[in-house]
């Protein structure tokens, strides 16, 4: 089966680095996400928008050589729909991450049994054939650090008819009257 035209295979935002390119000194990459990758971007983390996705990561190759490192730092403007009014509500994302990634094939960092300390660190990934895609490292750390239950603060269950009554007084009121409180300000 063909994909659709509109369809994209592989990350929305790829920026490949060769890892042939690093030596013994840092290489500071910065990237920016594009219109298109961006509303693709938006659509795979269920956000209303993503209006900017940058980064600044310092990539560097320990002595041992069997291993990348990536510290950098993102900064993302998002639209997040209200988990109680679904308004949209726009934030600034930004944070700071280290990542590790292994050179090895053998590692078991993908696809062999990987035993998790929830305390520890996370175990490296493997770095794909064309590279490390720093691109989807970045995409990987900003769904981490997005609000998984972002609620804006006047929203309130009371102010959509949905909370704070006895049985019998909320038997009173329409199913439909939190819909009609919904749809007022449209």
């Amino acid at each position: 089966m063909r994909p659709r035209s509109e369809e994209r295979l592989g990350p929305e935002f790829s920026r490949l680095l060769s890892v042939e390119t690093l030596g013994a000194d840092p290489v500071i990459e910065q990237i920016e996400a594009t219109a298109a990758e961006r509303a693709a971007l938006a659509r795979r983390l269920a956000l209303l928008s993503l209006d900017r996705l940058t980064a600044v990561l310092h990539v560097s190759r320990p002595e041992d050589g069997k291993a990348i490192s990536v510290a950098g730092h993102f900064e993302a403007d998002v639209t997040q729909a209200c988990v109680v009014s679904l308004a949209p509500l726009r934030r600034q994302v930004s944070e700071d991450f280290t990542s590790l990634f292994s050179l090895d094939p053998a590692d078991p960092g993908e696809g062999g049994p990987v035993e998790v300390d929830v305390a520890g660190e996370d175990p490296p990934e493997t770095v794909g054939p064309d590279g490390l895609d720093l691109g989807e490292a970045v995409v990987q750390q900003l769904a981490v650090a997005l609000d998984p239950y972002p609620r804006d603060e006047s929203a309130t269950l009371d102010a959509l008819g949905w909370g704070g009554r006895d049985h019998e007084e909320s038997a009173k009121v329409s199913p439909f009257k939190g819909l009609e409180i919904l749809t007022r300000g449209r």
